[in-house]
């Protein structure tokens, strides 16, 4: 049996707690960041909310929100 890609509402009635959604992190030019498949990288551009731009020495990737695999040093 799969997995339904879209995650099931919760009912107010429900006796159990509601899932935590975790709040997508905000990044600003020049910060300095860790990303799982590239390394160190420093924040070069903001799109909005929609991805950065970061520059990890050797390339420049764009990461696209939710930014999976990068955190904040």
């Amino acid at each position: 049996m799969s997995q339904s890609a879209v995650p099931r509402r919760h009912l107010p009635t429900s006796p159990f707690k509601a899932p935590v959604i975790p709040p997508c992190p905000q990044f600003a030019e020049g910060d300095r960041v860790v990303h799982d498949a590239y390394g160190l990288g420093r924040v070069t551009r903001v799109e909005g909310t929609a991805a950065v731009l970061v520059d990890f020495g050797s390339r420049q990737e764009r990461i696209p929100s939710p930014f999976e695999g990068m955190s904040h040093l």
